[in-house]
């Protein structure tokens, strides 16, 4: 058994936000980390094109924010050398392979109780805890939908985290599941590889370019979300045209509202609409079943397919290991109260990079939280 005053679970963004912060107080804390490394979803499952989609501004941690001279929308590694200097400037040292397996609370002494999985040596370790900060992730694992036939089909389907590059798809024929940013980007990458491509566009989706949503995050500092939605559809519109004769809608909701109110985030377009203008990739309805190398659509079209890529999103693993998890989240691993007072639970557990806002959430929730911690503590040492 080991004790500590913060417990944190998990090593992404948020988690080494909030060490960061708690080292700047001096309150003693632990990470607890399943992986070997820290930002696996980064180091481990990001695609090599994959860009920071918001400025850099929008994206840094705690008590550092990035170089004058990093590029505006860095890319993968870069974003990665930020990460690795920031462990190392504030001396983060996280307890990697330790998976855990539940936490639950104390009603006798008041504290956290935490059992943690070596993932190597399969040995159990106890750990409590005055605070406990879920940092586990919003994209725990990836969620690939239940399909008819899909267990059968006799090509390769991967979840997008498992994708690199569209090099060893070259000359063959992909089908990509998701519009959202990952969805539009890998068939992209898919679609300059070499690859014939096409994409699942089911739902509406708001495309705009990154310069929009760069305007449009200043100006939310000094006008409405509906006046900056007003004004950055029409930008897209007078950029991109009528793109539902390309099988693409927009929705009634404008992109600030949606993304704030629903945390559905627009496309950031990187060149996808322009090959979906020009037919290099095409666009299909929902799929219907599939049926071995043959996917059938819900327009009854019949297609067949060498690859099937699902940018489906991910789902939270908190509720499978956090037991109380009704002190602060849903069922479905997300917070129970809205943006911005989504990070605090009962009984000193917190929640961080949860509210669906990006590296940018995830920075106010470390701030937020470890500001509440010192509070708290200031008031247990004057009573």
């Amino acid at each position: 058994m080991e004790e500590t005053m913060v417990l944190v679970v998990g090593a992404g963004p948020a988690g080494l936000g909030i060490a960061a912060c708690l080292r700047h107080k001096a309150i003693p804390y632990i990470v607890l980390e399943r992986e070997d490394c820290c930002a696996s979803l980064w180091k481990k499952r990001a695609y090599d094109r994959c860009h920071l989609h918001l400025a850099k501004e929008f994206c840094s941690l705690p008590l550092k924010p990035h170089a004058p001279d990093a590029n505006k929308y860095m890319g993968k590694h870069d974003f990665i050398k930020y990460i690795d200097e920031y462990v190392e400037e504030f001396e983060i040292s996280p307890r990697y392979h330790h998976a855990v397996e539940s936490a639950s609370f104390d009603e006798n002494n008041g504290k956290w109780v935490v059992e943690a999985r070596h993932t190597k040596n399969k040995v159990t370790k106890t750990f409590v805890a005055s605070f406990l900060i879920v940092a586990s992730g919003e994209n725990g694992k990836g969620y690939i939908p239940d399909i008819p036939g899909l267990n059968d089909f006799k090509g390769d389907f991967m979840h997008s985290s498992e994708y690199k590059s569209g090099r060893e798809f070259q000359d063959k024929d992909v089908l990509v599941v998701g519009c959202g940013n990952s969805g539009m980007e890998i068939s992209y990458d898919l679609c300059n590889s070499g690859a014939n491509t096409s994409i699942v566009i089911r739902n509406p989706v708001h495309v705009v370019g990154r310069e929009m949503v760069f305007v449009g995050m200043h100006l939310i500092k000094y006008f409405s979300l509906s006046t900056v939605d007003a004004l950055v559809s029409l930008a897209s519109k007078l950029m991109y045209g009528d793109l539902s004769k390309y099988g693409i809608i927009r929705p009634k909701e404008g992109p600030f509202s949606l993304k704030v109110n629903k945390g559905r985030s627009p496309v950031l377009d990187v060149g996808t609409i322009a090959k979906i203008q020009s037919g290099d990739i095409k666009v299909l309805p929902g799929i219907e079943c599939i049926n071995k190398s043959t996917v059938v659509f819900e327009d009854k079209v019949e297609l067949d397919f060498d690859a099937i890529i699902f940018a489906t999103g991910f789902k939270s693993t908190a509720c499978e290991w956090l037991k109380d998890y009704d002190y602060i989240l849903k069922g479905d691993g997300f917070p129970k109260n809205r943006f911005p007072n989504h990070w605090k639970g009962k009984n000193k557990l917190y929640c961080a990079g949860l509210s669906r806002m990006g590296i940018q959430g995830a920075t106010k929730d470390a701030i937020a939280i470890t500001d509440d911690i010192e509070m708290v503590l200031g008031s247990m040492y004057y009573q």
